[in-house]
């Protein structure tokens, strides 16, 4: 996926020789940094959807034990953080435009 994003960088960067070097690198990065964030942002949230509801679900089984809810802690607590950062990012980012 990396070298593909290069390639696609290069090429736009060799075809566009009419906007000056400084320009349109930043551009180009500016560009893929949005599309960075979105995935990570889509990826995040599922991943702390699906952890909040098997933390949910599996409360109420006979497998749960205190072994489980930390792990399950361990693995929402970072998630929640992204989420908090993620929300402020497009926070900032609405209010800039």
């Amino acid at each position: 996926m990396l070298s593909s994003m290069l390639s696609t960088v290069s090429s736009t960067l060799s075809t566009t020789s009419t906007l000056s070097t400084t320009s349109t690198t930043s551009s180009v990065v500016s560009m893929f940094s949005v599309v960075g964030v979105s995935e990570i942002s889509v990826v995040s949230v599922v991943c702390l959807i699906a952890l909040l509801s098997a933390s949910e679900i599996l409360s109420a089984s006979s497998l749960w034990n205190k072994r489980l809810s930390t792990m399950l802690n361990l693995a929402i607590l970072p998630l929640v953080l992204t989420f908090f950062l993620i929300v402020g990012y497009k926070v900032v980012d609405v209010l800039n435009h």
